[in-house]
């Protein structure tokens, strides 16, 4: 039996709720068709956005969302998306699936979009292929509340007050698709850029996020804090979970052998390696510890479903995947003190989708009910746990990693949320959970289970859902409780 011990004396950092944010890119079918239909589709909407889709992400908790992208952010500019729809520039989506975009939803779209969400805005300005001025100017036009050319331009084009920007991208992977840059040459143009993301009402101070490493690039990291620690509230980390040995080969997301499995638990388990070694990157270079750490793109990767565009990167989503989900925000949430934001890539129909649309049909993947679950943790403190567990091994990762992965959290008042994952895909684990200086009176708990390839689609929904968890005894100090193989369990301690 493993021993889970938690301290709700050790109070270490709040949990941000942005840790379970959200990414949308102009990729695919994650906008069109996915978060918006427009206003004249006969699926039901609201002013564009899909009904059922902004329902069920209010419901998952969805806390940020970060547009326009991703590459296309770096080819993006905003003029093209303002104003009369039918005299958009359209143009050639060149970085995925060389479609054609008519800039059908912009600025305005996508602040209503948050609006709907009830969620904070994150936005990606363009570095890559903009200008100064352009940046600028935006960011004058969202938020100028006065008399200017922007914030005039913003009222003729129907909106006369300022919209809020909580976190502001300047630039996006300028390591590759946003300018093959080297990390010196991007510190030095962060510092011009970042002087005209001004803040024009004191009342909205944005957070400047930096474009970070690519994995394990300790070296930008720490050249590109050098030049920018003073400018910048935090940098941002990409990192996807690729079980196959070669970006052309990813492998399936629906068929896939035991070995695959683990290969692809103990990818996603690098993120642990590389939060720690980046923040003692950080810790070394900003001694203050004011920049946070942002991971704006993780998930899993695969190939595309067979038949779909290649440029779409459309997935579909296992247990597997929800695995990969509960390990890593137990992670992120055992670093509540340098993480301030984590954005997984993407919300809809691409990549580690939560939700999947198909006409007027959805489907809520494994992932979604993930995140649902764990909604309890957001704005929590973290406090200490413990758990023994024993280690697998992926020959084929050449990695080890643990079988269960927790964390553990407490709220204003001092109810404890403690969710544990078991990557294992046979074997179960038992667990003693003792809770120091605590009398316990009660527990709920959920459990999202079932074998690695169980997943839901169009004809079946319902396969993959939550449901209440019993196999558990409680005791005056904690419980025992029996972890099913490939699962994620939630309690809820009072």
């Amino acid at each position: 039996m493993e021993k889970y011990l938690i301290n709700p004396n050790e109070r270490i950092a709040e949990i941000s709720k942005d840790i379970y944010g959200h990414f949308s890119e102009h990729l695919g079918r994650c906008i069109y068709g996915g978060l918006y239909v427009g206003e004249d589709s006969k699926i039901p909407n609201k002013n564009g956005m899909r009904s059922d889709v902004v329902k069920a992400l209010k419901e998952m908790g969805i806390p940020v969302l970060r547009w326009p992208g991703g590459c296309f952010a770096d080819e993006y500019h905003w003029k093209d998306g303002i104003g009369d729809k039918k005299k958009r520039k359209k143009m050639v989506n060149t970085h995925w699936g060389g479609v054609v975009e008519d800039n059908s939803f912009g600025t305005h779209e996508y602040f209503e979009l948050c609006k709907q969400l009830g969620c904070d805005t994150y936005i990606n300005g363009n570095v890559g292929s903009g200008t100064v001025q352009e940046m600028n100017e935006w960011i004058e036009y969202m938020t100028f509340d006065g008399v200017s050319p922007m914030a005039e331009f913003r009222k003729k084009n129907g909106h006369a007050k300022p919209w809020k920007i909580d976190y502001f991208g300047v630039g996006n992977e300028s390591w590759g698709c946003g300018g093959n840059m080297t990390p010196e040459f991007y510190g030095d143009l962060y510092r011009r850029y970042n002087v005209y993301v001004r803040n024009y009402n004191p009342e909205n101070v944005i957070k400047r996020i930096a474009c970070g490493p690519n994995g394990g690039d300790y070296n930008w990291m720490e050249q590109v804090l050098k030049k920018t620690r003073w400018l910048t509230d935090g940098i941002a980390l990409h990192y996807y979970t690729i079980p196959g040995d070669t970006w052309e080969d990813k492998g399936s997301a629906t068929e896939f052998s035991t070995k695959e499995y683990y290969k692809t638990i103990a990818k996603a388990y690098r993120m642990e390696e590389l939060i720690r070694n980046h923040i003692a990157v950080m810790d070394s270079v900003d001694r203050d510890k004011k920049v946070k750490l942002i991971v704006d793109e993780w998930g899993t990767w695969y190939d595309v479903e067979p038949g779909t565009n290649p440029g779409f990167l459309y997935q579909q989503n296992t247990m597997r995947d929800a695995i990969v989900a509960g390990l890593t925000l137990n992670l992120f949430n055992k670093h509540a003190d340098r993480i301030m934001m984590a954005n997984i890539a993407q919300t809809v129909n691409v990549l580690q989708s939560v939700i999947l649309t198909e006409g007027n049909k959805m489907v809520l993947t494994p992932t979604y009910y993930v995140f649902k679950m764990y909604k309890d943790h957001q704005k929590n403190t973290l406090i200490g746990s413990y758990l023994t567990t024993p280690k697998e091994y992926s020959k084929e990762a050449d990695r080890s990693y643990p079988q269960l992965v927790e964390s553990a959290s407490i709220n204003e008042n001092g109810v404890i949320c403690s969710t544990v994952t078991n990557t294992s895909a046979t074997k179960s684990a038992k667990i003693r959970c003792q809770i120091a200086d605590t009398k316990v009176k009660s527990i709920r708990a959920e459990i999202l289970s079932g074998e690695i390839h169980d997943m839901n689609d169009f004809k079946n929904k319902n396969n993959v859902k939550t449901a209440e968890f019993t196999d558990f005894r409680k005791h005056s100090d904690g419980f025992t409780a029996n972890i099913p193989a490939c699962s994620i369990v939630k309690f809820v301690i009072e």
